[in-house]
């Protein structure tokens, strides 16, 4: 999967938005409801990079795997970035970016979470 497909699933998510953000941040991000689920860094050196939020178990395991890092100002939090998105498969960048969204998806608010439909196989 190349970056350009990957922005594509991200925006193909129901209630997903897409917003880029200039200096300082340089940063194309995703979000559901205005909770935060992916982004991508937008400048050099770091352009394309791919950022995700994953489970407290997964983020050792993940960041252990040549290409997948902690995320530079958000990897405390248990976000991870996947440094060459061409070089993952496409099966598991949607695996990570269906975590994150429901994650993100769950975190909204109950009343606002009727308002989007409910994603298949996104979990």
């Amino acid at each position: 999967m190349d970056v350009a497909a990957l922005k594509r699933h991200c925006r193909s998510l129901p209630g997903s938005a897409e917003t880029r953000h200039g200096a300082p941040a340089n940063i194309l991000v995703y979000d559901v409801g205005g909770k935060r689920f992916a982004y991508f860094k937008t400048s050099e050196p770091e352009r394309w990079r791919f950022s995700v939020k994953v489970a407290p178990e997964r983020f050792l395991e993940l960041t252990d795997q040549p290409g997948i890092k902690p995320a530079r100002w958000l990897g405390h939090h248990r976000w991870i970035t996947v440094v060459d998105v061409s070089a993952m498969p496409s099966t598991y960048l949607k695996e990570l970016v269906a975590w994150s969204y429901h994650h993100a998806r769950e975190r909204l608010p109950k009343r606002a979470r009727p308002a989007l439909p409910d994603p298949q196989g996104v979990r």
